[in-house]
C-alpha cells in the first residue's frame, strides 16, 4: 500500500478521495490550511485506517517549502503527491488577490505552490519507485501572456485561474520528460466539471456534477500505472490546450517560473 499526500484534503474533492483511499488501506497524510479543520479530518480518516495531518498555507512559499521538508522527514516512504488544493474564480466582480510573497493569487496556489512542493518531494519520490504525482487541472485553460504573468492588467479571476492552469498541465509535460526514466510518472487531469465544491460555490456557478464524479480520475492516476505525461478529463486520456505541448511556451514558462520562486 502507497502513503499518499493530498494537499486540500479538508474538503471537497480532496475530502472524498482522502477517505477513498484510506479505505482501500492506503497511509493518507491529509493537509489542510486550518488546523482545526485538518485535526477533525484525520479523527474522522482515522476511523476508516490510517491518516496523518499536515498544516500549511500554500499562498505562502515558503510555507509550502516546509510542509514539502516535513513530510519528507516524517515519511521517507512517500511515493504519491496528489496536488489538489485550489482557488476557484472567486466571486463575481472580485478583485485581484495576492499571496503572502506578492504573487497574483491564483498563479501562487494553483501552479506554484504544486511546482515548489514537488520540488521539495521528488528526492524522495525518487527513491520509492514506481512513485506518482497527480496533478489536479482543469479543462478551464486559457494563454499564458508572459508579458503579465502576475495578471496585473484587466483583471479576470476567470482568465488567472484558466492561466493557473494552463502553466500546470505545461509544466507536468516538461516534469514528465525530464523524470523518463526515474520510475517517478506525473499526469494532469480535469476531475469532473462544476462539481459541488466550495470553490464553484463562490464563484456563483452553479454545479453541474459531484465530487464522486470527479474522484474516479484521482484514484485511478494515484494508485495506478497509467503511463506518464498524459492529461485525462476524468478517467479517459484527453488533450489539453495545444499551447502546453509548444515548446517555446514551456521555455518561457519555465524561465517565468524560476523568477517567481525566487526566495
Amino acid at each position: 500500500m502507497s502513503t499518499i499526500l493530498i494537499t486540500g484534503a479538508t474538503s471537497g474533492l480532496g475530502r472524498y478521495v482522502a477517505f477513498e483511499l484510506v479505505r482501500s488501506g492506503h497511509l493518507v497524510l491529509a493537509h489542510g490550511r486550518d488546523p482545526e479543520r485538518t485535526d477533525k479530518l484525520v479523527e474522522e480518516l482515522r476511523a476508516e485506517g490510517a491518516a496523518e495531518g499536515f498544516v500549511a498555507d500554500l499562498a505562502s512559499l515558503a510555507r509550502v517549502r516546509e510542509l514539502g521538508a516535513r513530510v519528507a522527514e516524517a515519511h521517507p516512504e512517500l511515493d504519491v503527491l496528489v496536488n489538489n488544493a485550489g482557488v476557484g474564480f472567486g466571486p463575481r466582480g472580485s478583485g485581484r488577490e495576492q499571496s503572502a510573497d506578492g504573487h497574483e493569487l491564483r498563479l501562487a496556489v494553483n501552479y506554484l505552490a504544486p511546482v515548489a512542493l514537488t520540488r521539495a518531494l521528488l528526492p524522495v519520490l525518487r527513491a520509492n519507485p514506481p512513485a506518482r504525482i497527480v496533478n489536479v487541472g482543469s479543462a478551464g485553460q486559457e494563454p499564458l501572456d508572459f508579458d503579465d504573468p502576475e495578471c496585473t492588467r484587466g483583471y479576470s479571476g476567470v482568465s488567472a485561474y484558466c492561466r493557473s492552469k494552463l502553466a500546470l498541465a505545461a509544466h507536468t509535460f516538461a516534469l514528465a520528460e525530464e523524470l523518463r526514466g526515474t520510475g517517478v510518472a506525473v499526469n494532469v487531469l480535469h476531475p469532473a466539471t462544476y462539481m459541488d465544491t466550495t470553490m464553484v460555490r463562490d464563484s456563483s456557478i452553479t454545479p453541474w456534477s459531484t465530487v464522486a464524479d470527479g474522484a474516479p480520475g484521482v484514484l485511478a492516476l494515484a494508485t495506478q500505472d497509467l503511463g506518464s505525461g498524459g492529461y485525462f478529463d476524468g478517467t479517459r486520456p484527453a488533450r489539453a490546450h495545444e499551447d502546453t505541448y509548444d515548446p517555446q511556451v514551456r521555455e518561457r514558462l519555465a524561465a517565468v517560473t524560476e523568477q517567481l520562486l525566487e526566495p
